[in-house]
């Protein structure tokens, strides 16, 4: 017998839930999300055995800045109801815009703010999970 998980869905500015916004997204968006915040979360820990406290806090702000950039293509992306191939090239390419836009601005925020950020862990998490949200493509919607 399958149990299922209840919990109370948040609810979103916009009026939506978190529920229906993750259902927008689709399976290998979510799915490619998981595996962000696994090698986010492994990587902290493994830079917080090699470089200490400021390693760990260095790499989950680079994934941390990773996911929420890809977060937010994908959310740009999932809102697209494009009509026609040009539609299709256009929103996707504004998702790509606004992905590297607030990668840009939040690498920039961190490093000026955090002035013991360790840069090959900032900068190595940040690139492992960029390359991890590439991998959605080859994700099965089904």
């Amino acid at each position: 017998m399958r149990k299922t998980l209840r919990y109370n869905s948040a609810a979103l500015p916009g009026g939506g839930t978190i529920d229906a916004m993750l259902r927008r997204l689709g399976k290998p968006i979510c799915t490619v999300l998981v595996w962000q915040l696994a090698a986010t979360a492994l990587l902290a820990a493994l830079c917080g055995v090699l470089a200490g406290q400021n390693g760990a806090i260095s790499a989950a702000a680079g994934g941390a800045v990773s996911i929420t950039a890809a977060l937010a293509a994908a959310l740009v992306a999932s809102r697209g109801r494009a009509k026609s191939a040009g539609g299709v090239v256009v929103g996707a390419l504004t998702a790509e815009a606004i992905k590297v836009g607030l990668a840009v601005l939040l690498l920039w925020l961190v490093l000026m703010n955090y002035p013991e950020t360790v840069v090959p862990a900032f900068l190595g998490a940040f690139v492992v999970t960029i390359v991890i949200f590439s991998l959605a493509f080859f994700v099965r919607d089904y």
